[in-house]
């Protein structure tokens, strides 16, 4: 599996309208992105119109071609392109990928010690009753 972060500007002058197109976004879309391989997708929103994606896929790459070919996407990023500064192309082609340097579940499974959703679950039970 492979994480993937992005970073993209959105236009301030634009942020309520591009907040309403992302509630809801198209059910056809939403369809496409999970027949791409796209899982746990997330857009996060910072002042002044920073915006930080990130996803999982098996296959990014193969992610990426699915919907470079899918007219459902070629449609919804026609129409999310103008909501961006300094983009050359479509949004979901054109966004820089941001390097990973900390992974939690990475780093304690390289130690051999417990995952977090271990520890999580650990937690959970002990803090049931009996």
């Amino acid at each position: 599996m492979t994480r993937v972060a992005f970073q993209l500007q959105v236009r301030p002058e634009l942020l309520d309208e591009y907040l309403a197109r992302h509630s809801p976004v198209w059910p056809e879309m939403l369809a496409e992105i999970a027949a791409a391989g796209r899982r746990n997708y997330s857009l996060f929103l910072a002042d002044g119109g920073r915006l930080t994606g990130y996803y999982e896929v098996d296959d990014d790459a193969a992610a990426q071609a699915y919907l470079a070919a899918s007219a459902v996407a070629a449609r919804w990023e026609a129409e999310m392109s103008r909501f961006f500064v300094g983009l050359d192309g479509r949004p979901d082609q054109a966004a820089t990928a941001l390097t990973e340097v900390f992974n939690l579940e990475d780093q304690l499974a390289d130690t051999g010690e417990l995952s977090a959703s271990d520890i999580d679950n650990r937690n959970d039970t002990e803090g049931s009753a009996s």
